[in-house]
């Protein structure tokens, strides 16, 4: 008799356990793409690089879609300011869906910018795609001028392009 229950309560768990997964899979649970250390360290290196090869030295901030710092560069000479300005870059990158210049433009063409905490509509914010979603942003400060951080963000980006497909 207790040989049977118990085989009764193993076959009720599995049961329960494939219902489950049929349910999860019914409801068809999104696939999320995340960017990974070695990606977003990756990107931070190849935008330094770029930075350095131009003469400039930068701040590069990478974060995730949750607006969580992935990675952090700051290279020798960079300005103290560059540490936070380059995360707001990256951070207006990923909560406007833009670079932080396209926002920046948008922003004088609409007054009043809007005020959220933490953005700046300054050129050197990318956001991270990987096809059509976003996965991350980055943000490079300490070259003089946006479009020149904004090349060297881009140029970061440019060295996990395989993986982004």
């Amino acid at each position: 008799m207790l040989k049977i229950r118990f085989a009764f309560l193993i076959a009720a768990a599995a049961a329960l356990l494939t219902a489950g997964a049929i349910t999860a899979q019914a409801q068809g649970l999104p696939a999320q793409k995340v960017l990974t250390m070695d990606a977003a360290s990756a990107i931070a290196h190849g935008a330094v690089d770029k930075c350095r090869a131009d003469g400039y030295r930068v701040s590069v901030t990478v974060i995730d879609t949750g607006g969580m710092l992935k990675a952090f560069m700051r290279d020798d000479g960079s300005g103290p300011h560059t540490v936070d300005f380059s995360r707001r870059k990256a951070y207006t990158a990923l909560t406007f869906k833009r670079t932080s210049a396209e926002t920046g433009k948008a922003w004088i063409a609409n007054p009043p910018a809007p005020n959220i905490e933490g953005t700046a509509g300054a050129a050197g914010g990318v956001p991270i795609m990987a096809g059509k979603d976003i996965i991350g942003a980055v943000g490079v400060s300490g070259a003089p001028g946006g479009d020149k951080d904004e090349a060297c963000a881009s140029a970061g980006i440019a060295k996990i392009a395989d993986m982004l497909k």
